[in-house]
């Protein structure tokens, strides 16, 4: 079977054990012949998709009463596949959501690298930094650098860990952020996995 997980700038796909990513601005689905199972919350490609045959949509097999009306479906597959976790996915935004014995219990959305990058940026070019990952998080910061890199990472670090969970990091950035969270484990398949989940629930396979 082959998934693919279509985001705002890439397309992850899963063919077998296979794993490999195109960017959205060059895919056509329409070259594709073979029958795939997909999520998407790219509004322009949902619209090509929808009169191909063979791309079979996972979000309409999903039970939504358990979850609220515009929760990405990225992010329900994600809390599909596991009993007890926060979830930390980290791409163009980053989604944190809490699951407790199997249940949603909620979560946020908090800003990614780059637009938090672009945010600093646009307050003054003195703050043009890239974030560090090894700056101490018990400890105040005293240069430019790390006193961004604090303020972003510790205000993260603290909500995700007061949940007393297993922390399972994923998306494109996520080893990065395993650099603060050093007990997560990192899947770059958990979508993948609640996906594969959520049409065996349906019976498709």
């Amino acid at each position: 079977m082959i998934f693919c997980d279509i985001g705002n700038t890439s397309c992850h796909f899963l063919d077998g054990e296979k794993s490999y990513k195109q960017d959205v601005k060059t895919f056509e689905p329409s070259s594709f012949k073979d029958q795939i199972y997909y999520v998407c919350v790219n509004a322009l490609m949902k619209e090509k998709l929808k009169i191909l045959s063979n791309w079979v949509d996972v979000s309409s097999f999903v039970d939504m009463r358990k979850y609220y009306p515009t929760m990405g479906i990225d992010r329900i597959c994600a809390v599909e596949a596991v009993k007890n976790a926060v979830i930390v996915d980290a791409g163009s935004a980053i989604t944190v959501d809490i699951v407790e014995n199997g249940a949603f219990e909620g979560g946020f959305i908090y800003p990614g690298l780059q637009a938090m990058s672009k945010t600093y940026s646009n307050i003054s070019p003195a703050l043009a930094y890239s974030f560090n990952f090894e700056c101490d998080l018990d400890i105040m910061p005293r240069n430019s650098q790390d006193a961004i890199s604090y303020g972003y990472l510790k205000t993260l670090y603290l909500e995700v860990t007061s949940h007393k969970l297993p922390i399972i990091l994923t998306g494109g950035d996520a080893e990065d952020f395993k650099k603060i969270f050093k007990d997560a484990k990192v899947d770059d398949k958990l979508i993948f996995s609640g996906m594969k989940k959520i049409i065996q629930k349906a019976n498709i396979c």
